[in-house]
């Protein structure tokens, strides 16, 4: 009589162990690496101190305890951070201001602040502008390169537009005279001034043109289990109240965005 080549006790004992060891392999499997990005635009992100801080910081490393992620989070220009993210892959950039035509270009997950595009002029020429009519679509405008502030000004009729690198650059030259518009998001007005030596008094908004809803963005190849995660992450930060805390410590006067979103091409 044959015999099996293995008894079954051993047989049952050796598929235990294999399916013991795919289940490890699946679990210890680390998140996939990304190489995150951030601009210089206080609140949401800067340096203080010779250390990253800012709202939109804070709730990403908050995003990276919860999946035990360590991947540097790194300060660059915007036209830099923004290219890799469109060059990628495995590429992360915060905050990326949401746009029908950005959708097309990236993962978007979010929201995580809701801001304005505004334009803002020195305190107490408003009016004078105002009166302009049509007129005013003609006048000097500042804005950073590479921007959804700058497109949008472009977008809504402004021809004149003075490009800058950062937006303390562009809040300078205002402060300077050299032009008396200057379009940015609505959260980082009071910071960006602050940083350049000057208050939020001495500017008043002229008109806001647009809603901007603020997102984390990935490369369009980023793997859909990366995403996931990210996502996950976030519906736990909010569901659990982190990120309203986080929210609320940075921007005191605005309302934390609820909903979470996963915008893909």
């Amino acid at each position: 009589m044959l015999r099996p080549a293995h008894p079954p006790s051993l047989l049952a004992y050796m598929l235990r162990q294999a399916i013991t060891l795919l289940a490890f392999c699946f679990v210890s499997t680390p998140s996939h690496a990304l190489t995150i990005y951030t601009e210089s635009w206080p609140p949401i992100s800067y340096m203080a101190d010779n250390k990253l801080t800012g709202m939109g910081v804070e709730i990403v490393q908050a995003l990276q305890s919860r999946m035990e992620n360590k991947d540097p989070i790194q300060l660059v220009p915007w036209v830099r951070g923004y290219k890799a993210l469109l060059d990628g892959p495995d590429v992360m950039l915060f905050s990326v201001g949401r746009s029908s035509e950005r959708e097309k270009l990236m993962i978007m997950l979010g929201p995580i602040a809701i801001s304005s595009t505004s334009i803002y002029t020195r305190k107490g020429n408003a009016e004078r502008l105002l009166a302009l009519g049509d007129g005013i679509y003609k006048q000097a405008i500042g804005g950073y390169r590479g921007s959804i502030f700058a497109d949008t000004a472009a977008k809504k009729g402004f021809s004149n537009i003075d490009l800058a690198p950062t937006p303390q650059m562009t809040a300078t030259k205002l402060m300077a005279k050299r032009f008396d518009l200057w379009v940015d998001g609505s959260v980082v007005i009071a910071s960006v001034l602050k940083d350049i030596g000057h208050s939020a008094n001495e500017v008043e908004k002229v008109m806001t043109l647009d809603s901007l809803e603020l997102y984390l963005a990935f490369s369009a190849q980023t793997p859909a289990r990366t995403i996931k995660e990210w996502e996950e992450a976030l519906i736990w930060l909010k569901k659990e109240g982190h990120f309203q805390k986080i929210h609320r410590k940075w921007l005191p006067n605005d309302v934390p965005p609820p909903e979470v979103n996963v915008l893909r091409p």
